[in-house]
């Protein structure tokens, strides 16, 4: 069932989210060469537990960490460990947060030091797809729409579009329906109500979106080991349109 959210609990919503989002801006200059996925997991941990919330991801079916950490190929899931970053290299960190029992839930692809034009050009037009997705979200439209839209950003800029892995629902649960593909056909799919909350989160990569699994049972790469990209935001549907829950004030109207 899709749950429409009232708006004390839209109010809850946007506080997870609002908790997210400075979660990200506190690890932002931390990420750089030498540091550790483990200590970004600790500091994430940590300034998470100082804004009166719970790290949802930690002991969510099994996941031993507060954040996922995905370096390079990897897409989504990895789990923060001794591994240092370098100098070139891109990690995709997604956060989720739990106050009160509603969470915010986001994602974002970072840059270590000087990366290779073909990274920067995966990380400019994955967050693109991004935004594109999210401009079709108002009541009336359909899922598809987002999905359409994504895809054929996506396709136009010669980026692989991961299909096993969905956006989703977003309230008292981490994941709820409905999925979000990033794929899909205009016209179909649920039909989008104010109040309802999602998160809507393009996986790209470079090369091929063929994928596999890791001996962990979590981190997800790409097949061929072309880098990847991923960003996400949660959302609300509004009477005209969408509210970003997990940005700054600069993004809460775009």
């Amino acid at each position: 069932m899709i749950s429409i959210r009232s708006s004390r609990e839209i109010d809850l919503l946007e506080h997870a989210g609002h908790i997210v989002y400075l979660t990200h801006e506190y690890l932002k200059p931390y990420i750089k060469a030498g540091i550790t996925t483990h200590e970004l997991d600790k500091l994430a941990h940590d300034f998470i537990i100082s804004q009166d919330a719970t790290p949802s991801c930690l002991g969510y079916e099994g996941f031993p960490a507060s954040i996922c950490t995905s370096v390079n190929q990897e897409i989504v899931h990895g789990i923060p460990g001794n591994r240092k970053l370098k100098n070139g290299d891109i990690i995709s960190i997604d956060i989720v947060a739990c106050y009160k029992g509603y969470h915010g839930d986001s994602a974002w692809t970072y840059a270590v030091g000087e990366i290779d034009d073909d990274s920067k050009y995966l990380l400019e037009h994955t967050k693109k797809a991004l935004y594109v997705g999210l401009k079709e979200i108002k009541p009336g439209a359909r899922i598809g729409d987002i999905g359409s839209a994504i895809q054929e950003y996506a396709t136009t800029h010669h980026l692989g579009v991961v299909k096993e892995l969905v956006g989703h629902g977003v309230g008292t649960d981490m994941h709820e329906e409905p999925d979000v593909p990033n794929y899909g056909v205009k016209g179909s799919g649920p039909i989008l109500k104010e109040g309802m909350v999602i998160a809507v989160e393009p996986m790209l990569t470079f090369g091929s979106p063929e994928i596999c699994i890791l001996d962990d049972d979590w981190t997800i790469e790409t097949e061929d080991y072309s880098r990847a990209a991923h960003f996400e935001h949660t959302v609300v549907v509004t009477k005209e349109g969408y509210k970003i829950l997990t940005g700054g004030e600069h993004d809460k109207s775009e």
